[in-house]
């Protein structure tokens, strides 16, 4: 398991369980629609418990997991700073409060459900976590400059991404194993030759 950042100006951390789990269930209650923007900003702006490369890179494996991202993220800062307490404790926050609120919108939702008006709602919604997404994955571009494999390799590989699944409609499986497997596989190339080079310059 990772050790624990030390805390700089520019970073923080959670000082106590109950911290994360007060910070992911305000977290959770927050992610109506679009939990993507909502996650990058009380994480990465407004607590700097991680940067932005650190966001990009620990958002990707939590995709990869099974399981909802959101809540794959929420395990692996917890277990990172107080190890299985930790763990438990952000996916207590960002499961106990929203469950409660769900239940309650179900009971209500299911005496409206036959209403265009709360049909259009729903749609309406949609769109604008489409934004909120499409929003976020544009401010952390900035991210990618750091990347190893560089920029233009980086936005390539997010091309042939959205060509795969928004154009080609090809499984999700197959994109991760094919694009993503390649991907990773030029990623340890080029950080073992960067390693090769530190060795030598030793």
């Amino acid at each position: 398991m990772p050790e624990p950042l030390p805390p700089t100006p520019e970073h923080s951390h959670p000082t106590s369980k109950t911290d994360l789990f007060v910070s992911f269930t305000w977290l959770a209650l927050q992610g109506f629609g679009g939990v993507l923007a909502v996650v990058q900003r009380e994480l990465v702006e407004k607590k700097r418990w991680m940067t932005r490369e650190q966001f990009v890179e620990d958002w990707a494996v939590a995709q990869i997991m099974p399981g909802p991202n959101v809540v794959n993220l929420s395990m692996m800062i917890g277990g990172r700073y107080f190890g299985l307490p930790g763990a438990l404790a952000a996916l207590a926050g960002m499961l106990c409060a929203p469950m409660v609120v769900v239940l309650l919108l179900a009971v209500l939702y299911g005496n409206v459900a036959d209403q265009p008006m709360a049909q259009n709602a729903l749609r309406g919604m949609g769109a604008v976590a489409a934004g909120l997404i499409t929003a976020t994955g544009i401010k952390l571009i900035g991210a990618l400059d750091k990347n190893a494999m560089g920029l233009g390799v980086c936005i390539a590989l997010a091309a042939l991404t959205f060509v795969a699944i928004a154009l080609l409609r090809w499984p999700l499986l197959w994109v991760l194993l094919g694009i993503g497997g390649c991907a990773c596989l030029w990623a340890y190339r080029v950080l073992s030759d960067v390693d090769a080079d530190r060795r030598k310059d030793t």
